[in-house]
C-alpha cells in the first residue's frame, strides 16, 4: 500500500470530492472510488520519487520532532527556503518524511 500523505493535497481533495459527488449520484460504487483513491496513491508516490529533480535548502530552529512507524514529523520556526535565487521566509512549518525508496514495492 502507497503512503497516503498526498490525498490532503489540493489535487488529492478535488479527487476526493469529485469522487464522492459520483458516489452520491449513483454513477460509481464506493469500492471503485476507493481503487481510484488508492492508484491516485500508487502514482503520485511514483511520479514524485522518479520525476522531482528540484533541490530545496532550508534552515531553522527544531521546535519538536518525532519518528513513528518509519515516519519522521519535524515541526520549525523562523525558516528560510533557498532555491538558487528564490528566499522565502516562514513562521513555522511541519514537515512530515517517510522513505522514498518504499514505492519500489509497488512496481
Amino acid at each position: 500500500m502507497a503512503y497516503q500523505l498526498y490525498r490532503n493535497t489540493t489535487l488529492g481533495n478535488s479527487l476526493q470530492e469529485s469522487l464522492d459527488e459520483l458516489i452520491q449520484t449513483q454513477q460509481i460504487t464506493p469500492q471503485l472510488a476507493l481503487q481510484v483513491l488508492l492508484q491516485f496513491d500508487k502514482a503520485i508516490n511514483t511520479a514524485l520519487a522518479n520525476r522531482v529533480r528540484n533541490r530545496v535548502n532550508f534552515r531553522g530552529s527544531l521546535n519538536t520532532y518525532r519518528f513513528c512507524d518509519n515516519v519522521w514529523t519535524f515541526v520549525l520556526n523562523d525558516v528560510e527556503f533557498r532555491e538558487v535565487t528564490d528566499l522565502v521566509k516562514v513562521d513555522k512549518v511541519k514537515i512530515v518524511a517517510c522513505d522514498g525508496k518504499r514505492h519500489t514495492e509497488y512496481k
